[in-house]
């Protein structure tokens, strides 16, 4: 009797597997999987994925991409400044300032690194050398870059305006331009 209700059992799931097409029921037609992978394609170069990542507002994986760029391009001023600037928009100071250090440094032409330098002085209340560093970005820009003109006036501002308190401190905010570079802006 056993050996009846086994084989009826085995019987009964062989039939309902050949009624869905020799496939299981519960297998939808329309599920999404991922691809597989193309072992000849190509990638994406890291740097390019982490400057979409920055514009998605994915920050750490953007660090993350711009960390897999280092290990494709070496630590170029370009990756530093990446590494650096990620850094910045998760709120980490003290590593930003010194990969934005290390860009300046290496490339010292190169105004975007010099502004996003100063924004992070300019987190950190360093407001004297933040104004310095936008007027160096500003000069090296030829004053085109209407980003960097704005935070070198806020920078400026902030220094005549010795008073400045908290409560003021609170109504700036940083805003993420296209190209990587930062704005600090009057938030209201």
């Amino acid at each position: 009797m056993r050996i009846r209700a086994t084989t009826c059992l085995s019987l009964g799931l062989l039939l309902a597997a050949c009624s869905t097409g020799g496939r299981l029921a519960s297998v939808d037609e329309n599920q999404v999987y991922a691809p597989t992978l193309d072992p000849r394609g190509e990638s994406v170069d890291g740097l390019v994925v982490g400057h979409r990542l920055m514009a998605a507002g994915q920050y750490e994986l953007a660090l993350e991409a711009f960390t897999r760029a280092a290990g494709e391009h070496g630590l170029t001023p370009e990756v530093i400044t990446s590494l650096g600037t990620a850094n910045l928009a998760l709120g980490r100071l003290n590593q930003s300032e010194r990969l934005l250090r290390r860009a300046v440094e290496e490339e010292p032409t190169w105004a975007e690194a010099w502004n996003n330098l100063g924004v992070v002085l300019m987190e950190r209340g360093q407001t004297a050398e933040a104004s310095e560093v936008f007027r160096r970005a500003y000069a090296l820009d030829n004053g085109e870059s209407d980003a960097i003109r704005d935070n070198l006036r806020l920078a400026l501002a902030k220094m005549e305006n010795s008073d400045y308190g908290a409560r003021q401190e609170q109504e700036y905010a940083l805003v993420r331009l296209g190209s990587g570079s930062y704005l600090i802006r009057r938030a209201f």
